[in-house]
């Protein structure tokens, strides 16, 4: 299938919109599998790598696009345990398997990572070429549209929630910053078994949002110290958790003053800024913790599909629009600017 021809949506140049031109279909070697693309989600880090220029690629021109599903549409030899017709999600991160983190399991931060739409051409296209290792079987009563978001939008949060911040039942939660990652987090950490979950956002609309997929309490970041409404409406006491999904300084640090002594922030949101909070005293006296979070492992992916199997997770609302792939240059503008006040707009090839 090498010389015939496919539709990807391909980044040239910063700041520019992707073309979307034809380019070989691309062949699976051993181990791997062709996949025809379904549905893939359109994430900030697009936003940032396509019109800002804040996260890099390894080489231009390059596909975009790494919250993937689809079905497989060819194999390359010796792969076992799959076959043509099979529905998958794609885990986005192509890992070595022999780093010390891929041997510990965290697959997240191996340090030969190579990301779907960063390091390789990724999955704004027909077809993607990947390992047999990162396909996750799709339930039958799972979209392509919502398993596609799962990978990343759902698996990120989850593993947030489930290794990082590591949310106990009866435990207090805030989540600042109610997009699409923090609406997920609501979901799960009511799943953990939280007691009380707290969101936090700008927007009016998000808050709404988060009321109706979970959150217990609305906070409004708009307020000149929204850390005390926090407490205010926790009883007068910090939360033990708190979910940083915004990526700028002045959300993290509200996130570590609204925890209660002992408490611990976890920060997933990516952005340029220093990380510039309390005071070593405040931090260290309050037996303060600060943890990072990025991506998740094939395992969290694995995990998260079969709770949606079961029925106990609900990522339509995640959904705000589906777009066909000749619009993706709109669909990234619209998530900038927030035009319709979206949470995952989401490119079809169905």
């Amino acid at each position: 299938m090498s010389d015939e021809k496919m539709i990807a949506a391909r980044l040239h140049e910063v700041k520019v919109p992707l073309v979307i031109e034809e380019v070989d279909i691309p062949k699976p070697g051993p181990s791997e599998a062709l996949i025809q693309m379904k549905a893939c989600g359109i994430c900030a880090t697009d936003v940032h790598t396509a019109l800002e220029g804040t996260v890099s690629t390894a080489y231009t021109p390059i596909t975009l696009g790494h919250e993937p599903s689809g079905v497989i549409s060819d194999l390359g030899q010796g792969v076992r345990g799959w076959k043509k017709g099979d529905r998958v999600a794609v885990y986005p991160q192509v890992t070595c398997g022999i780093c010390p983190q891929c041997r510990e399991g965290r697959d997240g931060i191996c340090i030969n990572t190579r990301v779907l739409g960063m390091h390789r051409d990724g999955a704004f296209a027909d077809y993607i070429v990947m390992p047999v290792k990162n396909l996750v079987r799709i339930p039958d009563n799972v979209s392509f549209r919502e398993a596609a978001i799962m990978t990343d939008a759902g698996a990120t949060p989850f593993h947030a929630v489930t290794k990082r911040g590591r949310v106990r039942p009866g435990e207090t939660v805030a989540i600042f910053g109610c997009g699409g990652l923090g609406m997920n987090a609501i979901q799960l950490c009511r799943l953990a078994g939280a007691a009380r979950i707290i969101a936090v956002d700008t927007s009016d609309h998000a808050l709404k949002r988060a009321l109706k997929v979970g959150a217990d309490i609305a906070v409004n970041a708009g307020a000149e110290k929204p850390y005390k409404e926090v407490i205010s409406v926790n009883g007068g006491y910090g939360v033990d958790v708190a979910f940083e999904f915004v990526g700028v300084n002045a959300a993290i640090d509200q996130a570590v003053r609204s925890l209660r002594r002992g408490g611990r922030a976890v920060t997933i949101g990516i952005g340029p800024e220093r990380i510039n909070i309390v005071a070593p005293f405040f931090f260290v006296y309050n037996d303060l913790a600060l943890i990072g979070s990025f991506g998740s492992d094939i395992g969290d992916l694995e995990k998260l599909m079969g709770i949606a199997a079961a029925g106990k997770l609900d990522f339509s609302e995640s959904v705000s629009s589906v777009i066909p792939l000749g619009d993706v240059n709109q669909g990234i503008s619209d998530l900038e600017k927030k035009v319709g006040n979206p949470v995952r707009i989401v490119v079809s090839m169905e």
